[in-house]
């Protein structure tokens, strides 16, 4: 796939807030480079595991220990000709990150999607969520985004679901006794799809 033009330092089209309401520096999306492999996987850890986590909403502490990516997936992602890796940035620090992946003619998968956690309930992952959804349709040609949560992730799963997300029926395994993934503290774990169509046409841009 041919990539399109690099969105580097993209600005939000208005100022994010905060929690509180008071209006902040905007927002700035870019694609990620190899530079920053170990600031995204310090991002990621911080989001999902460990005593860090439990400072937002999305920590996955109480399911999983051990590690959620590392240097060499996150790499690897890089590596990947049919993806981007996004990063919002506020004021040149990084607070948030996510996977593009177009990995069907007409469908992109969005993953490693993290928001420091300090930083959560500020509007910071609905709009960069919104602005993968854009580069997965405009500079993609994707119809579609799909993407893998948790079954146990119910809050997270309606928090998509309010952003336009539903189930497709499909299960897909935890991959238990890979500890790349994380190590579980629960037997029951599985992944739940779900998909958004974000346009009729399917033309890759050229």
């Amino acid at each position: 796939m041919k990539r399109a033009p690099d969105p580097s330092r993209r600005p939000s089209p208005a100022h994010a807030q905060t929690a509180e309401g008071a209006h902040t520096v905007p927002l700035e999306l870019r694609l990620a480079g190899h530079a920053d492999v170990e600031a995204i996987v310090a991002l990621v850890e911080s989001a999902y595991r460990g005593p860090s986590s439990r400072t937002g909403w999305t920590t996955e502490a109480d399911l999983l220990d051990g590690q959620r990516t590392d240097v060499g997936a996150v790499a690897g992602l890089l590596d990947n000709e049919d993806g981007d890796v996004l990063l919002a940035e506020r004021a040149g620090e990084l607070v948030g990150c996510c996977q593009l992946e177009r990995d069907t003619p007409s469908g992109a998968y969005f993953g490693m999607f993290a928001v420091r956690p300090d930083r959560q309930g500020a509007g910071i992952g609905r709009w960069l969520l919104g602005e993968a959804e854009r580069r997965a349709r405009e500079h993609h040609g994707c119809a579609a985004v799909r993407m893998t949560v948790l079954r146990q992730r119910a809050e997270l799963i309606a928090w998509y679901g309010r952003r336009g997300y539903r189930p497709t029926g499909e299960r897909v395994p935890f991959p238990y006794g890979d500890e790349r993934f994380g190590i579980p503290r629960r037997a029951d774990l599985e992944f739940v799809v779900l998909a958004k169509r974000i346009s009729e046409r399917a033309d890759p841009v050229e």
